[in-house]
């Protein structure tokens, strides 16, 4: 352990293709770690054998790497225009998660830094997020659910996928409920650090929220899917706010099909630097 500096587990749980896999390393490793201390905790879920290699390789170059088998139980359909997630498969991802937090409580982590496999890290994303000290943030990225839909965020305004504001029992226009998407939307589009209603798959958690008892468990009676729904609720419920940081967006290989997109994703890297720092000299 270095003494000063801040501790960081990452922790991802993972069954993804080899092609991405390797993407979502890569930029594992290129991450800007000054003044930090990051250790690395994957679940290895795989059923591609590529990939549980890609995992070891990674463990055996990165000594300061811990990989947990996991059941590769419950079938997780992914194809190149959707994924589809059963519940099955949903709890067993909270219950890594979950595992992941004990972890990082148990060895004394200021933070917990949760990935999916599927993104690219623009290099000073992780430096970014600890700098902004808040007990729950998340790293911004784009995703077109469907190949012809327009991308939307992984952050949302409020129950299961609201992209917009709205008070309690407020009766929204048509027009007017577009229009506030639209607003929602656009200010995600300007760099910045915004209080959302739910964010997740790349997400950091300081030691308070995780000693104040955050976690993926299911809340019995709440029907919205995913884990990361109920993780912010809890969140929300136990005093902390959700906020998402927009000024390095991941790339999000949704599909094999993105992989195209990822290249020029990386070019981008030195234009978002840019804009990075006009905003904040304004």
């Amino acid at each position: 352990m270095n003494s000063g500096k801040i501790r960081v587990l990452l922790g991802s749980p993972i069954r993804q293709q080899g092609e991405i896999l390797r993407h979502f390393l890569s930029s594992i490793r290129e991450l800007e770690l000054r003044g930090l201390t990051v250790d690395y905790f994957f679940v290895d879920d795989n059923t591609e054998r590529e990939s549980r290699e890609q995992l070891d390789d990674f463990a055996a170059e990165t000594p300061n790497t811990f990989i947990m088998k996991g059941p590769q139980a419950g079938e997780y359909i992914c194809n190149d225009v959707t994924h589809i997630w059963e519940e099955e498969l949903i709890w067993k991802v909270a219950e890594f998660k979950n595992i992941m937090i004990e972890a990082a409580l148990q060895g004394g982590y200021d933070y917990l830094f949760l990935v999916d496999s599927d993104l690219i890290l623009h290099p000073k994303t992780l430096l970014q997020l600890v700098s902004l000290k808040k007990d729950i943030i998340a790293e911004i990225f784009w995703t077109k659910w469907e190949p012809d839909y327009p991308e939307m965020p992984q952050v949302w305004a409020a129950d299961q996928y609201d992209l917009f504001y709205a008070g309690r029992g407020e009766e929204l226009t048509q027009p007017e409920l577009m229009s506030r998407v639209k607003a929602f939307i656009s200010m995600l589009k300007v760099p910045g650090v915004y209080k959302v209603g739910g964010l997740g798959a790349c997400t950091l958690i300081g030691r308070t929220a995780l000693e104040k008892g955050v976690n993926f468990n299911e809340i019995y009676n709440i029907k919205f899917i995913g884990e990361d729904r109920h993780f912010c609720i809890r969140a929300a419920a136990l005093g902390f706010a959700l906020y998402v940081d927009t000024h390095y967006p991941a790339c999000h290989i949704y599909r094999l099909s993105d992989l195209d997109g990822a290249a020029e994703h990386k070019k981008n890297y030195e234009e978002i630097q840019t804009a990075y720092i006009k905003h904040n000299e304004l």
